[in-house]
């Protein structure tokens, strides 16, 4: 078992790991099915036991590889899903849940997100994950690609000040978060979740990647890890669909980048200085 994760403080309490699990692309094809359980529960061995899902991930298909991986093991794992926003009016958030329950094989989500802004008020949704939550479905709610004028309209809730994390898309060519959303998650104490911190592999041909990965004796997807797991207040969810990709970014965690990296990083993929669109994939 892994003892070097740490972990970040979540609003009303608990702690969320900084590493974690993505399931993007997992659950679409039944002959990958036995190495994605394989490489998730390899994860859970090495302690990093975050796992990032969602419904819309292979229509379900990648809950029920969570679930397959989770099996005799569900109290590793801080679980997190996510609901589609077309489900998420009252009733229809609750049986999202209900369903991604049943896909999961466990009683209750650690963490459930709102998965973009839609059509549904937001006040709506926030009273069916205050449900959940007072059931025992869920232990947390949050929301994911959200940007800041999002966020405020949130923080007009009562409920919505209650939220636990913002999962955005974060790595070192989507930096346009540091202008503006994430100092504003910083002052509130939100936890950010960054997925595809290595930009579906787009980034892993960069040269200075490279130079400052080969001064490390590391690849160039542990050193963008670790530049995300460098900001303050955010946590990484890179996928692994293989044993060996999870665990090289496990060892990540232990790659302490100087500054004279930080700069180097910078200078390559400096950030924007104005405020920009939030950026999805």
């Amino acid at each position: 078992m892994c003892d070097t994760m740490r972990h970040l403080r979540l609003p009303g309490g608990g702690d969320l790991p900084v590493l974690g699990q993505g399931t993007w692309g997992m659950g679409e094809r039944s002959s990958a099915r036995d190495t994605e359980v394989a490489a998730l529960r390899r994860g859970l061995d090495l302690g990093v036991g975050l796992i990032d899902t969602a419904e819309m991930y292979g229509n379900g298909g990648a809950e029920e590889v969570v679930g397959a991986a989770m099996s005799g093991r569900r109290d590793e794992v801080f679980l997190v899903s996510k609901v589609f926003p077309h489900n998420a009016s009252r009733r229809g958030t609750v049986e999202a849940c209900e369903r991604s329950l049943r896909r999961l094989g466990t009683d209750h989500i650690d963490l459930y997100l709102l998965h973009w802004r839609g059509g549904t008020p937001l006040a709506e949704t926030l009273e069916a994950f205050e449900g959940l939550r007072d059931s025992g479905k869920i232990r947390y709610f949050g929301v994911s690609n959200f940007d800041p004028g999002d966020l405020r309209e949130l923080w007009e809730h009562e409920l919505g000040r209650a939220i636990a994390t913002n999962q955005v898309l974060y790595n070192l060519t989507r930096r346009g978060i540091e202008y503006d959303l994430l100092p504003w998650c910083r002052q509130q104490e939100l936890p950010v979740m960054a997925y595809s911190p290595i930009e579906q592999g787009r980034l892993l041909g960069d040269s200075e990647l490279g130079r400052i990965a080969d001064r490390h004796s590391a690849t160039p997807a542990q050193v963008a890890i670790a530049w995300v797991l460098a900001s303050e207040g955010v946590c990484a969810i890179p996928k692994a669909a293989s044993e060996e990709h999870v665990e090289q970014n496990h060892a990540a965690l232990e790659i302490e980048l100087s500054e004279e990296d930080l700069a180097a990083l910078d200078a390559r993929f400096p950030a924007p200085g104005h405020a920009v669109p939030l950026e999805i994939l």
